[in-house]
């Protein structure tokens, strides 16, 4: 018969055992018990797991939630301060959602209606948009025109225009440019400048420190979400950061 208070221990730390989360702890706990104790515990594990495998997901979720959090706490400061002016919604929004974005994706083209509709149902929201041009040769000249117009106070205007329009082409990027009021010929040469690049090289570096691959990507509070999942999950994801 295994005690209330190891029946208790074990119930509380057994997404730890079963997928590794504090692995450390397990082993020094697993090493300072007898051999009958070992056994009752490896045993109380056992059948708890076969009782409820229902369990599994819930401590796998749990276990790539503290991969996120550790992956993403170091440098939300940086994640969350924009390129400035490249920001939907409420500039001064008290929940932040950052998305890593590609104009030529047709995920992220599919997405930007969700936004809108999380815009209009979350007046605190702030989504910091950090361009990630890797899918085709015109993703880059897109980027660097949207950060343009985010410097001419224009990016959520070239944001809808450049999705609503064709694919990026040099044609598609000046129309989108025009239909949002942007002067071409400055943002021509604001997107040739240095801390444009060094904005591009950055948010590719923060791809590959948080292991995104592709777009679109989001990040609030400790989710980390990939692909274009639809307005009911970034919500749940927004509810959690703000009462977090």
């Amino acid at each position: 018969m295994t005690s209330p208070a190891l029946r208790s221990t074990l119930l509380f730390a057994l997404p730890a055992l079963l997928i590794g989360l504090g692995a450390g702890w397990w082993l020094q706990g697993r090493s300072a018990l007898g051999a009958g104790d070992r056994a009752a515990m490896e045993s109380v594990v056992h059948d708890y797991i076969l009782d409820h495998p229902e369990i599994l997901p819930e401590a796998m979720d749990r276990l790539q939630a503290r991969e996120n959090q550790a992956r993403i706490a170091p440098m939300r400061g940086a994640l969350e301060t924009p390129f400035p002016g490249a920001v939907l919604g409420n500039p001064q929004g008290k929940v932040t959602l950052v998305e890593f974005t590609d104009f030529a994706c047709t995920y992220c083209r599919k997405s930007v209606a969700d936004v809108a509709a999380l815009i209009r149902a979350n007046p605190d929201l702030r989504v910091v948009v950090r361009e990630l041009p890797i899918i085709a040769p015109e993703s880059e000249p897109a980027a660097r025109m949207g950060l343009a117009a985010a410097a001419q106070g224009k990016y959520a205007a070239f944001h809808q225009a450049m999705f609503s329009g064709a694919r990026p082409s040099s044609e598609s990027i000046a129309a989108a440019a025009r239909a949002a009021g942007v002067d071409l010929a400055a943002a021509q040469t604001f997107a040739a400048r240095g801390d444009v690049q060094q904005e591009l090289e950055r948010n590719l570096g923060f791809a590959r420190q948080l292991g995104i691959n592709g777009t679109p990507a989001w990040l609030i509070g400790k989710d980390m979400i990939a692909g274009a999942v639809g307005p009911e999950r970034l919500q749940q994801a927004i509810d959690a950061a703000r009462k977090g």
